[in-house]
């Protein structure tokens, strides 16, 4: 197989380094163009306008949380040496953004970390799971170790 479009999702956990150092040396190694995709999920803050003692919420809306993960992805790009290659981040659940922007950019692999979870995780599904059974490509799931 000779990838040319590879998508990689990368979360800021400390085992992006693991799958962004993959995803490096397989677009190298196939000369490929690489997307580097992290997805976040936007929970607007909740307010209790009767609770005397809550205080107003920090004005920290979806817009201003997509620029603050853009500037970390572009970090955490460049301290993996993959700032040349294309960046996205959106707003939405993991497991169906890396799906769909798949196949938007017709990616023939995507690297994604699978942290082979147990119980609860398991019956409720992973997005390495979801990625694996609804991708429009090859997936390369790269076994993390838990994180302690």
């Amino acid at each position: 197989m000779n990838y040319k479009n590879i998508l990689v999702a990368m979360d800021f956990s400390l085992a992006a380094e693991t799958v962004g150092k993959h995803a490096k040396a397989m677009a190298e190694q196939y000369q490929a163009n690489l997307t580097i995709l992290h997805v976040f999920e936007y929970i607007p803050p909740i307010t209790l306008a009767d609770d005397p003692f809550t205080p107003p919420p920090a004005d920290f809306g979806e817009s201003a949380a997509l620029d603050h993960a853009t500037a970390q992805l572009r970090r955490m790009a460049e301290n993996l040496g993959l700032e040349k290659f294309e960046q996205h981040v959106v707003a939405g659940t993991a497991k169906h953004e890396v799906v769909r922007l798949a196949g938007e950019h017709q990616s023939d692999l995507i690297i994604l970390g699978s942290h082979g979870r147990h119980g609860i995780s398991r019956l409720l599904g992973s997005t390495a799971a979801y990625v694996l059974h609804n991708a429009p490509c090859d997936v390369l799931a790269v076994r993390i170790k838990n994180e302690k």
